[in-house]
């Protein structure tokens, strides 16, 4: 099974494959991992990866294009039709055994490591096949997810582990206080976007490009509640909202994102 991980930090894979499972995996021939530097698909003299969101906001925000080009340069290499890619993000669905059971029957993973500041709503869309997150809790990086999905991924294999039978003995779960990026309990974050506004066709929202802080600000709350009704409905509950109020944001967003989708 080939893992390839696209990271701004691959050293810090190093020791992790240098012991453990992994380690065996690696030199059982069971796993093949290749680290990628994000930064070596940049075209800019600084080798940029990231830029300020549009619409303002704290952070920065990781770029379409470096991530886009790493993808594509696996996918050119890979034999199978259709890459399973992976951006580790908080917004994903919760890692859980049965997950990891499911990947395991992969051929191969694309595991891209997002940032704290988020990652351009273009990846998650058009590029990854899937969201995971390891908890409902913020991390600085996608690499520590990137590292508890390879392992427990691996650990799966025939021969990795030894003993066949302890694998049927084993539970995994995962659970944790809801939380989102943008500071309310019960909502996941609203989509990001950065820099360029149009890329290969697929644009930027026009609020986010209009200066108007209000109508943003509104438009993030309503985008943040139709995305935690499609990814994670369970966290509603919580949002502190009464259920009318609920229907009709969630009733704007769907029919904003129809307009857009037309335009």
């Amino acid at each position: 099974m080939i893992f390839d991980i696209i990271t701004i930090f691959p050293d810090f894979f190093s020791s992790i494959l240098a012991h453990g499972i992994l380690k065996r995996a690696i030199d059982g021939s069971q796993i093949s991992v290749r680290v990628r530097n994000l930064r070596d698909f940049t075209d800019d003299l600084h080798r940029s990866v990231d830029d300020r969101p549009f619409g303002g906001g704290p952070g920065m925000v990781f770029k379409p294009e470096p991530i886009f080009r790493a993808v594509e340069a696996i996918q050119a290499e890979a034999p199978v039709k259709r890459l399973r890619v992976i951006l580790l993000t908080p917004q994903g669905r919760l890692l859980n055994q049965r997950i990891v059971q499911e990947l395991s029957r992969e051929p191969r993973l694309v595991l891209v490591c997002g940032r704290y500041g988020g990652v351009d709503e273009r990846v998650a869309t058009h590029i990854a096949t899937d969201e995971i997150s390891i908890g409902d809790y913020i991390l600085s990086g996608g690499e520590v997810a990137a590292a508890v999905l390879l392992e427990a991924t691996a650990r799966l294999l025939p021969g990795v582990l030894g003993n066949e039978e302890s694998k049927e003995l084993e539970s995994f779960t995962i659970s944790g206080t809801a939380l989102n990026s943008t500071g309310d309990v019960g909502l996941l974050g609203f989509p990001q976007y950065t820099r360029p506004a149009d890329f290969r066709g697929l644009k930027v929202p026009e609020v986010l490009l209009s200066g108007n802080h209000q109508q943003i600000r509104e438009w993030r709350e309503r985008q943040a509640l139709l995305k935690t009704c499609r990814k994670r409905p369970d966290l509603l509950g919580k949002a502190g909202m009464d259920s009318e109020e609920l229907r009709r944001a969630l009733k704007r967003a769907a029919e904003e994102e129809t307009i857009e989708t037309i335009s």
